[in-house]
């Protein structure tokens, strides 16, 4: 069997029922050879010849060389890396199975970010079956929101314990997501309905939370964003892909059709990832050896680097990393709250336009249900422009200037923010003051386009900036900008509809663009003086 297989979900599952003789790690086979600072000494001390013999197959434990020498430091006994090139570090892996991992996650995050607006399609037959209003209906949309904002919380930390690892979280909870959507699908009452689209939120965040995270196991610093904007691109396009696929369903099939869309994506995206998605975590992949070489040698002073960490871990340190942590440094650091405030304004605007949508092109331009969804295709073309010129800007600027220069304060990569701040309220303009009969219909959409592009290259910005500004809790600092993002994306979601339908599309686009032209400002000044609030702080890394 191939060995990229081994620290798949299958691959655990083969091991375990066939007692580790299939799919052999390094340290199983025959001819291996502990590394110095693992050895005890120069005369072989007991080893426990039946687990070797299960371990290899029958092999007897004298074909395998586990020299042992005097230890004579604190490091010996370490386990960790056999060589530079280990083969096993994910920073080392090939090419393709890297972007095996990128490519999973940007499936696995389409769908889950989907799930949420493939509801918006539903919201009319919804209310005539439950017999609801537009409020409570909109609810259903921003409960999900919320759940997935929530979950970060919970899954984030559980991610970061070497027992579980990344795997050990994407691969149950995408589970018990895509159960949901079956069961979603055929609830029939309105209260069922809010809650399963809550837990089908909050088992859909992992991907969200720490999908980025995944992908910073995998590439050094300098490359980092090029990746990490591909998976930022699939997290803007997912919400746009709800609608654009379930209109016609719902059009031709009811409105049950469009819940239903979430599960067939999620059952076969979630086979793959059984199937063929790697542990990226390091500190899992570490563990696990550890535990292998402490079955293999009888040897219990094997440890990893991870396990002495958690050996002092308690369950009140990990909530205060996760949860008070995150909102301490935001009080008491203006540039992360202003930066989580961007962030949040950012994609609360985004959910806004499904509301927007539903009250412009059907009723002014006669758009039916499926037309309208088709309509979010601009999504994708604003994901694929700004993919485009952020990566250019990386790879023409940013990398050869940090191979020049070395790496500068995490204000220089808000550069492109600066631009991309000031066309945003341009765009919300033109979106807001086009939407009438006597104008073109893609003018709007051009309009629109701005915004998703601008929203896009200020959340990438962003995005990297947090991380770098407080590199030891950016775990933590993610999760809790994950929950305000989420939060006020819930509020826009409820709020959008009454605003547009009470003082109109372009007022409502007006206050909107207000709000952005007034964090003009405050992108210019955290890039300004971003590095002086920081050097204040207490959390200064």
């Amino acid at each position: 069997m191939p060995e990229w297989l081994c620290d798949t979900a299958l691959g655990t599952l083969i091991r375990a029922l066939t007692g580790d003789r299939l799919l052999k790690y390094p340290e199983e086979r025959p001819g291996f050879q502990l590394p110095p600072n693992l050895r005890q000494d120069d005369h072989p001390e007991h080893l426990d010849e039946k687990a070797l013999e299960t371990a290899n197959g029958g092999t007897s434990p004298s074909e395998i060389s586990l020299d042992r020498q005097a230890v004579k430091d604190q490091e010996k006994g370490l386990v960790g890396w056999y060589s530079d090139d280990d083969p096993s570090n994910p920073h080392n892996w090939s090419k393709w199975k890297k972007w095996n991992v990128v490519l999973q996650l940007g499936l696995y995050t389409v769908t889950t970010y989907g799930s949420s607006s493939l509801y918006v399609s539903s919201e009319g037959g919804m209310m005539q079956e439950f017999h609801v209003g537009y409020t409570p209906a909109a609810l259903g949309l921003a409960i999900n929101v919320i759940g997935y904002g929530v979950g970060p919380l919970l899954f984030g930390p559980l991610s970061e314990i070497p027992y579980f690892g990344k795997n050990g979280v994407y691969i149950p909870t995408f589970f018990i997501f895509t159960i949901l959507s079956v069961v979603l699908s055929v609830v029939d009452n309105y209260a069922g309905l809010l809650v399963l689209r809550f837990l089908q939120g909050l088992f859909a965040s992992p991907g969200l939370a720490f999908g980025g995270a995944s992908i910073a196991d995998l590439y050094d610093l300098l490359w980092l964003p090029v990746y990490v904007s591909t998976w930022t691109a699939a997290a803007f396009f997912g919400p746009a892909l709800g609608p654009l696929l379930s209109g016609y369903a719902v059009m031709f099939k009811g409105w049950r059709w469009g819940l239903w869309e979430a599960a067939w994506m999620g059952g076969p995206i979630w086979v793959l990832m059984f199937l063929t998605l790697p542990e990226t975590s390091a500190d899992t992949v570490l563990l696990q050896r550890a535990n292998r070489l402490r079955k293999l040698t009888g040897r219990h002073d094997l440890k990893s680097a991870s396990e002495i960490k958690q050996a002092d871990m308690t369950f009140s340190g990990v909530f205060f990393e996760a949860i008070v942590k995150p909102i301490e440094i935001m009080l008491k650091d203006p540039a992360i709250a202003f930066a989580d405030f961007y962030l949040a304004l950012c994609y609360g605007i985004y959910y806004s336009f499904f509301e927007a949508f539903a009250l412009v092109y059907p009723p002014i331009y006669g758009f039916n249900l499926g037309e309208t969804g088709v309509s979010f295709i601009f999504v994708g073309v604003a994901c694929i422009i700004g993919v485009s010129i952020y990566n250019i800007y990386q790879i023409v600027y940013l990398i050869p200037d940090v191979k020049k220069n070395g790496i500068r304060s995490p204000e220089h990569r808000l550069v492109p923010a600066l631009f991309s701040s000031i066309a945003l309220p341009m765009g919300y303009f033109l979106f807001g003051w086009t939407t009438r009969k006597s104008v073109h219909w893609i003018v709007s959409l051009i309009g629109a386009t701005i915004v998703v592009l601008s929203n896009f290259m200020g959340f990438q910005c962003l995005l990297i900036y947090i991380p770098l500004s407080y590199p030891h809790y950016a775990a933590s600092l993610y999760a809790g900008s994950e929950v305000m993002r989420a939060l006020f994306a819930a509020a826009c979601v409820l709020f959008a509809r009454p605003m547009f339908v009470n003082i109109g599309i372009g007022p409502g686009c007006s206050i909107l663009a207000g709000v952005a032209v007034g964090c003009i400002f405050g992108v210019f000044a955290l890039w300004k003086f971003g590095a002086a609030l920081r050097a204040r702080s207490t959390f200064a890394a």
